[in-house]
């Protein structure tokens, strides 16, 4: 089964619908962006969360001082974090008791074959969170193993966008929007139902 994590979520009712779809993860959005919810809003959504499915942390343009602490106030064990810098970085976060998922930029400096010693490597397009796609035709350029997919995924080309790249999983915020920040939970179903039906 592909592993599928939504991104972005903002209230409760979209938290709850998420998780009827039998995801494997939410994302809450702590830094600026449209999708940015407090460190005290994201524990009343974590705490609709199950056991089961990974509420996730997403950080970037902040200390790793201050993810820890946010993650604290949140109640999150998980975190994905767009500027990691290297092994060390990692190592603070692990230590602090945290699951990193390492976030890289295909149009950036970020080798997609760096190990830093991440839980997981999430493969966004040159801006994340813009949803726009990007090739994913070229395996030569992907990484192997459990790694995740994401950028401009829509319930119209993911399951050709995880059939082409191989992708573990895929992570989707806004393919499942009516617009900026605001989850349509009809494409979220579509979405779901096109990866299930692809894996």
């Amino acid at each position: 089964m592909v592993f599928v994590k939504m991104c972005g979520l903002r209230d409760e009712a979209t938290v709850d619908h998420a998780v009827a779809l039998g995801v494997d993860a939410v994302g809450f959005v702590l830094a600026d962006s449209p999708r940015q919810v407090t460190a005290a809003e994201a524990a009343r959504l974590r705490a609709r969360v199950p056991d089961g499915v990974l509420a996730v942390g997403v950080y970037v343009r902040m200390s790793l001082d201050e993810i820890v602490a946010s993650a604290a106030e949140a109640g999150l064990d998980h975190v994905q974090v767009h500027d990691l810098r290297s092994a060390d970085d990692v190592r603070v976060l692990h230590d602090a008791g945290l699951t990193v998922i390492r976030a890289v930029n295909t149009g950036g400096a970020d080798a997609v074959d760096a190990d830093y010693g991440a839980d997981v490597l999430l493969v966004d397009g040159a801006v994340a969170g813009a949803g726009v796609t990007w090739d994913w035709q070229d395996r030569s350029a992907l990484p192997t193993g459990r790694w995740i997919l994401a950028g401009g995924l829509t319930p119209d080309n993911v399951a050709r966008a995880v059939a082409t790249s191989g992708a573990w999983g895929v992570d989707v915020s806004s393919g499942i929007e009516s617009s900026r920040g605001v989850k349509d939970h009809a494409l979220m179903t579509a979405f779901a139902v096109a990866v299930r039906t692809e894996s």
